[in-house]
């Protein structure tokens, strides 16, 4: 019989700094570009270079430290990290070690048993290395991205499935991007993560031989990979086999992890102080400023959409899946605050046509949502004359005023040329209202369609129905109309 597993997961997540040049140097942190041709001597560690740290780097790194509720040292320490890897020119990376700027956050998630805090162990700074380009004929060193500024997050040993961890991943990753600080692209790497996975007996205070995934960049190819990699330590267990502690990469078409290396341990690094850079000290004004400097975070947007403006879980997930979105919504709520109907206009109608990031160029404008609503709300348009109205919005950018004017969209409400037109159908469909008469009560959506398709929705939908309930009234207990 096989024992009960427990999953011990801890994630390091690496994020670049949204800044427009690189940690130690004045080279631009631009993706893409001509290969090699984003460096200087610095970051491609040639002798007599000597590192010049960034401030700006240093701001963004503790504005995700006050995102994160992190005690931050007035002092750090960059340090040496060496190792041999054809993408790192000089031999080693300039990090931090026994010194970091930003320890002990923490993070909510949401979890199938609830909300659980995991536990944020450190957040140091350090430059990214360059890009290793595998191809058939070998490999190609691209260095543009070596010393581009990163935070490395690394989590407490607090995540017990795949689950957690992506939903912990999303988490950090809408923070980062609200805060602006990384543009969150994992596709180009600028957000991506390690997993050390290990599992026990569950029950055991005793942590097993961890192994480390290395460079997963997508919140499916994490989560695939850790359940994989869950089940193989098992297996290897529960054959009497032992985990090897090691570094292992994610193979995404095959499914299944495979040996990269051994899995270094501290000492083999031989971390020592960097010699050419003084210690970071920060002080009391750059943290309260970072902390100022601080948006709503998407989880507070969240719960202010739910508790103060009704709408729904789902509604308020949807509108802070991007940060561009919350910014539009809220515009839009400036002018009209028909929170649920902006919402809805805004998640089926607008980004059923257009990208979240075509948002700011689309001829549809915050304030001429909230128009558009307006006018259905105050009874000007109906529901359907609204998706007409839209739709000339988005052809030709005029307000939606001046679409209901210059098009004759303005709703009907005169009670005798609505009475008129519920009377001509009813006139039209003799069948169908001696079935009303005799019972049929559903006949009455009928009417209703009929009424509004020859009337192209024009008719107030309120007093159309009050028209059509007097009229369908039995004769006796119809109103005296004299």
């Amino acid at each position: 019989m096989s024992l009960t597993w427990e999953a011990v997961i801890g994630l390091e997540v690496h994020c670049q700094l949204l800044v427009p040049q690189k940690l130690f140097c004045g080279c631009p942190t631009t993706f893409g570009g001509v290969p090699n041709a984003r460096t200087c001597p610095v970051c491609l560690g040639l002798p007599g270079a000597l590192p010049v740290l960034s401030r700006e780097a240093v701001a963004c790194a503790l504005r995700v430290g006050a995102a994160l509720e992190c005690v931050t040292r007035a002092t750090s320490i960059f340090a040496r990290k060496h190792y041999f890897y054809p993408d790192l020119p000089k031999g080693y990376q300039i990090t931090q070690y026994e010194a970091p700027l930003l320890e002990f956050g923490g993070l909510d998630i949401d979890t199938a048993t609830g909300v659980r805090r995991i536990g944020i162990r450190r957040i140091h700074m350090e430059e990214d290395a360059g890009k290793s380009i595998h191809t058939d004929a070998g490999t190609l060193v691209d260095l543009n991205r070596a010393g581009v500024p990163l935070v490395e997050i690394v989590s407490d040993p607090d995540l017990r499935s795949a689950d957690e961890a992506v939903a912990y991943l999303k988490a950090l990753h809408e923070i980062v991007r609200f805060i602006g600080v990384c543009d969150g692209n994992m596709e180009e790497g600028s957000f991506r993560c390690d997993a050390n996975v290990s599992i026990r007996p569950a029950g055991s205070p005793v942590l097993g031989t961890r192994t480390e995934l290395k460079n997963l960049n997508t919140f499916k190819g994490v989560h695939r990979a850790i359940e994989y990699e869950i089940a193989r330590h098992a297996h290897v267990l529960e054959e009497g086999g032992a985990v090897v502690q090691e570094t292992r990469l994610w193979d995404d078409a095959a499914g299944r992890t495979r040996a990269m290396r051994g899995k270094e341990d501290a000492h083999d690094y031989r971390y020592f102080p960097e010699p050419d850079l003084p210690p970071l000290r920060v002080d009391a004004d750059e943290i309260a400023a970072a902390r100022a400097s601080l948006p709503p975070l998407p989880a507070e947007i969240r719960r202010r959409y739910v508790e103060e403006l009704g709408l729904t879980a789902y509604d308020a997930g949807v509108l802070t899946s991007e940060p561009a979105l919350v910014r539009w919504y809220e515009t839009a709520l400036t002018h009209h605050r028909n929170a649920k109907g902006l919402c809805n206009w805004l998640t089926t109608e607008l980004l059923g046509r257009v990208a979240v990031g075509e948002l700011e160029t689309c001829p549809v404008t915050p304030a001429g949502l909230a128009e558009l609503v307006a006018l259905i709300d105050d009874g000007t348009i109906s529901g359907k004359i609204a998706k007409t109205v839209f739709d000339g919005m988005f052809e030709s950018g005029e307000s939606p005023g001046t679409l209901v004017e210059t098009r004759g969209l303005r709703q009907v409400t005169d009670t005798a040329a609505i009475e008129a037109a519920v009377r001509e159908v009813l006139e039209a469909n003799p069948t169908q209202l001696a079935q009303f008469r005799a019972g049929k009560v559903t006949v009455r959506g009928f009417f209703v369609g009929q009424i509004m398709r020859r009337t192209g929705g024009t008719l107030n939908p309120a007093r159309v129905n009050e028209v059509l309930d007097r009229l369908l009234a039995p004769t006796d207990n119809r109103p005296d109309e004299s």
